[in-house]
């Protein structure tokens, strides 16, 4: 299975008093695979996965493989804090419909130097259940560990490993471990996961991105990630600059709230019913709703 292009990393509509909405949730996977992405990540940091008890990450799983009908591939995000519990959670998300699975780094692999064997035995284990894996390299600040190079290339002997999500944002992060990737003996496809440089990692080297900003302005982006990829980088990088303000917005400081504010740009677009987040995570402020809603506009993203 190839994992490239546009994936985005979606979310989980809610109603007011914090429940998953189906209803709500149908109607979004409809809008958003009318604009045709590669691909959709499930249950992952933009869809609140880890504030979802596992029961409801099943569930939103089997709707999202309903809906999908096999079109396109479903990649499943992958938490746990041992090995035991990932192989369990890994099954469970191949028999609800998943694709494919993003695995976050878990707590065990933080701290250095971090020997490759720990990491290694964790996804190899993961591998077993038959499912392709993306391993998911993210910035500290938001929960993750950055993985040396020797990590890298030792996680990337498994056979299972087809993508990682690159997502340091930080530039020159990225572009150690892509050159990791370029010296390998088979081709494992880099995926940004830098919403703040999606375009400028096209430059560098991306074969696909994997981002929560993906799932507003679907269509241009992906009218963007196939101009990079069919040989255009002019136009992608023009797609890009137009819709920056967009991402700056919804990705300003402090960034765990992207989250609230996509929930946000969605309603106000008519896409999802309400904006809800569970707690802790706490909804958008008024005004930042307000200048979404005007960029939105001039980035000319309907419902």
């Amino acid at each position: 299975m190839e994992i490239r292009g546009l994936i985005p990393a979606t979310v989980t509509p809610m109603t007011p008093d914090g429940e998953v909405d189906e209803a709500s949730l149908r109607r979004y996977i409809g809008w958003l695979l009318e604009q045709g992405p590669h691909g959709v990540a499930v249950n992952v940091d933009t869809g609140e996965g880890p504030h979802l008890w596992p029961e409801e990450r099943l569930r939103v799983l089997e709707i999202w493989a309903e809906e999908v009908a096999g079109r396109i591939p479903i990649v499943a995000g992958l938490g746990a804090t041992f090995t035991a519990q990932a192989v369990r959670a890994a099954r469970d998300a191949r028999s609800a419909g998943a694709t494919a699975l993003l695995v976050f780094p878990i707590p065990a692999f933080q701290g250095t130097p971090l020997p490759p064997e720990v990491p290694y035995g964790y996804h190899a284990a993961v591998a077993e259940v038959g499912l392709p894996l993306v391993l998911f390299q993210l910035q500290p600040a938001l929960g993750g560990v950055l993985y040396p190079p020797d990590v890298v290339a030792r996680l990337a002997t498994i056979d299972g490993v087809v993508a990682i999500k690159e997502a340091s944002f930080d530039a020159l992060v990225y572009t150690r471990t892509l050159r990791v990737l370029e010296g390998l003996d088979r081709p494992i496809a880099m995926l940004t996961g830098n919403d703040n440089f999606v375009g400028e990692s096209f430059v560098l080297g991306a074969a696909g991105a994997l981002i929560g900003f993906g799932t507003l302005a679907t269509r241009s982006q992906v009218e963007m990630v196939d101009a990079f990829t069919g040989g255009d980088a002019e136009r992608g990088l023009r797609i890009w600059r137009e819709l920056l303000p967009l991402e700056e917005a919804v990705f300003a400081p402090p960034i765990r709230d992207y989250r609230a504010r996509t929930k946000a740009a969605l309603a106000a677009l008519g896409v999802i019913d309400h904006p809800t987040v569970r707690p802790p995570l706490t909804q958008a402020d008024e005004q930042e709703v307000a200048a979404i809603r005007r960029l939105l506009e001039d980035a000319a993203v309907v419902g």
